[in-house]
């Protein structure tokens, strides 16, 4: 027989899961180490309800020797812990956060999903304890409301005081149970959360008719509150019960793509056979089987089977994909038709997956510049509350000590800031949802506020307005030198560079080798001391079998010293120490949705540049193609980030689209900044958005998204303001019953969210651009 575990063995329990997490391999699945070595771990807070409960966590972490820097989100419940190993540990800074009454564990937590299920089904049947109870007060207040004094006899009033009383208890001791347990954790830590000034008005009211039943003729007893107090507690916890729905709802796409890897795998054995295994286990050559329905582990190479796979939330793609033998395929993607055997060519944090959770969830703990407002004012505010209803109870003592309580408690519970602290950011979280959904990944919240005051676009060129794949049209060489020669001297250093030229430089000297039968030579080749230049070139040092080393530049005419030349296309020059070798003329293709945007963008008042390192004459081209007056050519990074500050002097404000390869300054410095480059590592990327479809046409999508954000929020915050000076006069005075100010206050609150919730609709590629409302 299995005994029930108590207190103390769960107790046990939970510290040997956090001695677990002590593992260096175990912590390795939910941190990543900084460039300094201090570790940066994902974790989900159980227990939250406020920005004073986020407030109150960072407080107590802080204090643990060895946690550096500490992030944490009301909205998302998620957090971010640096800590150095060298002084603490998981376990430690966990445990800091258990004192003080929120659980902590890993983000990737295989069962947090399963226990907030188990959470929400007690959420549902507290709100309905509270309803049915509710339904039965209110039956047995009913004839002290409409029948006149003396029509029932004292025998009778104190029956039904009494059947109310029997009545409140169950929502007393199990429907309130979540705001007494967070209100006592306040007391003992000496802290206060939105849910005390809330438990303090529960406690109080029944306290008050707890007095008045008892003692029918004592201080308390003219009146008795239950029908009150179980209607308060019902409307708050409705209210809690749908704006968690629906704040899950808001950021719905983010948490599906954060979670969107298996716990398990099927594994090949060395005798063919298969073998289930942790994710955690998996290793790069690798071979698993996946099933239709099931989501790939890792980034890998398909080896036998054909099927269509799903990477919507990956790549902003929203058709199914065919993939077949050697094509790859892309951890969090979906197989959706056939079964296939993957071999995995990358797993953990070099995926490509891995690389999307860091920006999401760093876009998922930042703070706009309103909600960090309203996060520093909501403790203060909260002291007031308290100190607003000390006054009030003594100030209406005079008339009676039973009006007094009650009007303290309509202004515990009508002052609660929970729609001030919801405000700004469940509007950008649904935001941020959406356009997860849609392909765009919003690295930092606050740059949704930024982009919706842009005035001016600046595009970078290359891989940006045109597509990254050129074709090589020509090649001029410096006399006594073939041009197959210097295409692969060419392609040597091509290939230590991820600037688009640099790949279709590569991939047409492989086409080009492969045709001719040298493609093994070609990749034989070995360079060293490679130095790039942003914005310029690439030098090294070629390595030649039965010769000299060569050392060569390969980049712009500049870099390269090479002889003026009419450039009506791309060029790329090739020297070495004897000068100019060979120049190759590319032919780009401009984007077939580039003139579109740009369109758009003017049309919605927006001034539009291009800035590139191009030739002047290139960038004429591209420019006119797609409609732009404004351009520059010649640009090197420092130019291009002078040219941006000198806007942003004059009074503009600048968003920048690029390819994130070289324009990481000028990405940085944009008021707000866009990045289509996918084969930078995003993590690294430096732009506030990252189109993941490499698609132009969510750009306009995008900037109204951004200006109906603010709007929302500037409602939301509005109404909050409204709110509270409305109704906390009519508290003070005592004209706001206790249950009306439960109900004003949940109802505050979903508004707030149901207003966020507006903005939750995903956008599409071509897909009709968001009014203005």
């Amino acid at each position: 027989m299995t005994l029930p575990k108590g207190p103390l063995d769960a107790a046990v329990a939970e510290g040997e899961r956090l001695k677990l997490l002590d593992d260096p391999q175990e912590w390795a699945h939910f941190s990543h180490t900084e460039p300094d070595g201090a570790c940066a771990s994902s974790v989900v807070f159980e227990g939250m309800h406020c920005a004073a409960c986020a407030i109150t966590i960072e407080d107590a972490l802080l204090h643990v020797p060895g946690v550096q820097s500490v992030q944490i989100s009301a909205a998302s419940h998620r957090g971010r812990v640096v800590w150095s190993p060298q002084k603490t540990k998981p376990s430690l800074w966990m445990t800091a956060a258990e004192q003080v009454g929120y659980r902590a564990v890993p983000a990737n937590d295989a069962h947090a999903h399963e226990r907030r299920r188990q959470e929400a089904r007690r959420m549902v049947w507290r709100v309905a304890v509270a309803g049915l109870c509710m339904m039965q007060v209110m039956m047995y207040a009913t004839p002290a409301y409409v029948t006149a004094p003396g029509e029932i006899t004292p025998d009778m009033v104190a029956l039904l005081r009494w059947a109310s009383w029997v009545l409140s208890l169950p929502v007393m001791l199990f429907s309130c149970a979540p705001f007494f347990r967070a209100a006592w954790r306040d007391l003992r830590q000496r802290q206060i959360s939105m849910d005390l000034p809330v438990a303090l008005g529960m406690l109080a009211t029944f306290v008050v008719s707890s007095l008045g039943t008892f003692e029918p003729d004592g201080p308390f007893g003219a009146e008795v509150y239950f029908d009150s107090l179980t209607m308060f507690v019902f409307f708050l916890l409705a209210g809690r019960w749908l704006e968690l729905r629906l704040r899950d709802r808001t950021a719905g796409a983010l948490e599906a793509v954060l979670n969107r890897l298996p716990d398990s795998v099927s594994r090949r054995t060395a005798d063919g056979g298969w073998e289930p295994v942790s994710v955690r286990r998996l290793a790069v050559g690798d071979v698993l089987e996946v099933l239709p329905g099931q989501a790939l582990a890792g980034d890998g190479t398909i080896l036998s089977g054909q099927t269509q796979v799903d990477e919507a939330l990956l790549t902003g793609e929203s058709r199914p994909l065919s993939r077949g033998v050697g094509e790859r395929v892309i951890a969090g993607s979906h197989n959706l038709s056939g079964r296939i055997e993957v071999r995995i060519d990358q797993v953990g944090a070099a995926t490509r997956y891995a690389q999307i959770v860091a920006l999401m969830e760093n876009a998922s703990l930042t703070r706009p510049p309103m909600a960090l407002v309203a996060d520093r004012v909501a403790k203060p505010f909260l002291m007031l509350v308290l100190l607003a209803a000390a006054g009030a109870a003594a100030h209406g003592w005079s008339s009676g000590p039973a009006h007094a309580v009650m009007v303290a408690v309509a202004v515990l519970v009508v002052t609660c800031p929970c729609a001030l602290s919801l405000a700004t950011p469940a509007a950008m979280l649904a935001t941020a949802g959406a356009l997860a959904r849609s392909g765009v990944l919003v690295r930092r919240l606050e740059a949704l506020q930024n982009l919706a005051g842009i005035d001016t676009v600046v595009f970078d060129k290359t891989g940006t307005l045109t597509h990254d794949a050129f074709a090589l049209a020509d090649i001029h060489v410096r006399e006594g030198v073939a041009p197959e020669q210097a295409l692969s001297w060419a392609a040597a250093l091509a290939r230590q560079s991820l600037h688009p030229v640099s790949r279709a430089l590569w991939a047409q000297a492989r086409q080009r080798a492969q045709a001719f039968g040298s493609l093994t030579e070609l990749e034989a080749q070995t360079v060293s001391q490679v130095s790039e230049t942003a914005g310029q070139g690439v030098a090294a040092v070629l390595a030649r079998p039965g010769g000299q080393p060569l050392a060569l530049r390969l980049g712009s005419a500049t870099y390269c010293q090479a002889p003026a030349a009419r450039a009506e296309r791309l060029q790329v020059c090739l020297a070495d120490d004897a000068g100019w070798l060979a120049t190759f003329e590319l032919q780009e293709e401009v984007r077939q949705e580039a003139a579109g945007v740009v369109a758009q963008l003017q049309a919605l008042g927006l001034s539009v540049q291009v800035l590139s390192g191009d030739a002047p004459q290139a960038v004429a081209q591209v420019a006119a193609a797609v409609g732009i007056a404004a351009y520059r050519g010649g640009c090197t990074p420092q130019d291009k980030l002078l040219h941006m500050r000198g806007l942003q002097q004059e009074g503009h404000r600048v968003a920048m689209v690029g390819d994130g390869l070289n324009d990481g300054p000028v990405l940085a410095g944009a008021d707000a900044s866009f990045a289509l480059g996918q084969a930078v590592p995003l993590a690294q990327s430096k732009a506030d958005f990252v189109l993941m479809s490499g698609q132009l046409t969510v750009l306009v999508d995008t900037w109204r998204r951004s200006r109906q954000t603010l709007r929302i929020v500037k409602q939301n915050l509005a109404w909050a303001a409204i709110y509270n000076a409305a109704c906390v006069p009519l508290a003070l005075l005592g004209w706001l019953p206790a249950w009306g100010a439960g109900l004003g206050m949940a109802l505050s609150s979903l508004l707030v969210v149901l207003n966020a919730l507006r903005l939750s609709t995903s956008i599409s590629a071509g897909s009709p651009a968001i009014e203005d409302h």
